[in-house]
């Protein structure tokens, strides 16, 4: 058979094959590591520069931080719309990938291409006219004019940040986590650079942060044009030749991107709500302290994001292939590996808190926040072991197309356990900021152990239901599945000749 030959019917041999769909194909404990290990060090870069970002901004005053604290959540949603469709993408790549239907890949990138630009079409323009009454509502206050000047910028920049959280999700849903690692590098780097010059040097004040923003994810949006349109060397093609419009292939994607954007939209509920517990227990200072030290907490979290990244693409392959025994060897290695990695940040959290606080303490006028900050890390640190069962658990269920699975154990997760212990802790019990930081804590901790037990009923049942499938090689069934979206309906894998 020749290797033209294979490529149109779906499947590449083996040896024309390339490393990341080798890779997805194989060893899922294998799959994780390497997938995850260029992810955790782009994402950490990226997060790096949040953090070199809060730092930048504390210079201008705590009512400069708290006005980017108050736009979080709004850009939260943002970031989450793009991260939840990239989750869809990814799901449904890596699915087609699995079964061998490359052409089935291809003309799904197509779909989420236009997708996005529909989308960004639609919201831009609300987000940037409606952004000083929506820091309003937020109860910015007297920070709302900051606030709404960092969002016009920032919102301007939307068919960006959606492109390129496409972009790395095609990457991702092929194993080619490395080109995503340069991208969000070079990203970060430029953005570092930018910070510091736009913010004070030019005199852009807040609106330098957004400007640097916007103008990092310029670059990387021209970086993925050029892989995908000028070198074209990726697995998946982006060509007109492979695009059959289709609304079941827009359907396969928004049944798992638009439940995992909500989540994300979960998370920005949260940011609201604790947000509006510490203006009514401590006042907006308790709000420039959540917003640095979340963000280091978020920090600490981003290489058990990456393995859940990860988790996406390898269960993806694995469910296309039927290959359902992987999907158990993946969800308990990569929550154990996510939560071992948890406990070792969060003892080093608990040690050098007063340090990483001082760091966001050096101007004169946000000096006082420094205490609360270190008290803020100490707290949150014992969070970071049980973010992995709750967000492996929740890739699980994305990878295989249950997006609404996944949406619920957050809704749990967030609305429910957090949301209920920190209202508890602060007002019932009276311990005001502490206890919403407790009660963050807390409810982690049980929306966790409540998200891992759900995925291991889900997976063991389906083994128990369909057999845990073939050892390596993916099935030649071309049987729709009861869930996870569209089967390929032709090409059987050739991987060898």
């Amino acid at each position: 058979m020749s290797e033209t030959g294979d490529l149109e019917s779906g499947c590449l041999p083996h040896r024309a094959e390339t490393a990341g769909v080798a890779l997805l194909r194989g060893d899922p404990k294998t799959a994780i590591i390497r997938l995850s290990a260029p992810m955790i060090a782009a994402m950490l870069l990226m997060s790096s520069y949040n953090i070199v970002n809060a730092i930048w901004v504390a210079g201008l005053g705590a009512n400069a931080m708290a006005a980017i604290g108050f736009i979080t959540p709004l850009f939260m949603v943002l970031m989450g719309l793009g991260s939840g469709l990239g989750a869809g993408v990814t799901s449904t790549i890596a699915r087609r990938i699995g079964a061998c239907d490359r052409s089935g890949a291809n003309n799904a990138v197509v779909h989420a291409l236009l997708l996005v630009l529909g989308i960004a079409a639609v919201i831009t323009v609300p987000f940037v006219l409606l952004a000083e009454p929506i820091a309003v509502l937020f109860g910015a206050g007297a920070t709302a004019g900051l606030a709404a000047e960092y969002a016009r910028i920032i919102f301007t920049g939307t068919v960006l940040f959606l492109f390129v959280n496409i972009g790395y999700a095609v990457l991702r849903a092929e194993g080619d986590s490395k080109r995503t690692m340069y991208a969000m590098v070079a990203s970060a780097l430029l953005n570092i650079v930018l910070d510091p010059v736009l913010i004070y040097w030019a005199g852009l004040g807040v609106a330098g942060a957004a400007w640097g923003a916007v103008i990092s994810i310029g670059l990387v949006t021209g970086i993925l044009l050029y892989w995908f349109f000028v070198k074209r060397n990726t697995y998946v093609s982006i060509r007109r030749a492979d695009f059959v419009p289709d609304r079941r292939v827009i359907a396969d994607m928004l049944q798992i991107g638009l439940p995992a954007s909500l989540e994300f939209g979960l998370m920005a509920a949260l940011s609201i709500i604790v947000n509006w517990m510490l203006v009514a227990t401590a006042g907006t200072d308790a709000v420039a302290v959540y917003t640095a030290g979340w963000r280091v907490a978020l920090f600490a979290v981003i290489p058990i994001a990456a393995i859940g990244t990860s988790v996406v693409a390898v269960a993806g392959a694995a469910y296309g292939a039927r290959q359902f025994g992987k999907l158990r060897v993946a969800h308990r290695f990569a929550t154990a590996l996510g939560a071992g990695i948890g406990l070792v940040l969060s003892v080093l959290t608990f040690i050098f808190a007063h340090q990483i606080a001082s760091i966001f303490s050096y101007a004169p006028e946000s000096a006082p926040l420094a205490p609360m900050i270190a008290s803020f890390l100490a707290t949150m640190c014992f969070f970071f072991p049980f973010v992995a069962p709750g967000i492996v658990s929740g890739s699980i269920f994305q990878g295989t197309g249950r997006g609404v699975y996944s949406l619920v154990v957050n809704i749990f997760r967030n609305l429910v356990f957090i949301v209920v212990s920190a209202y508890l802790l602060a007002f019932v019990f009276g311990l005001g900021e502490a206890g919403v930081w407790w009660g963050i804590v807390a409810g982690n901790m049980m929306g966790g152990t409540f998200s891992y037990l759900w995925a291991r009923f889900y997976v063991n049942r389906m083994i128990r239901l369909r057999g845990a499938g073939p050892a390596s090689e993916p099935s030649h069934e071309h049987t729709a599945p009861a869930e996870g979206g569209i089967w390929p309906p032709s090409g059987a894998c050739v991987r060898d000749e």
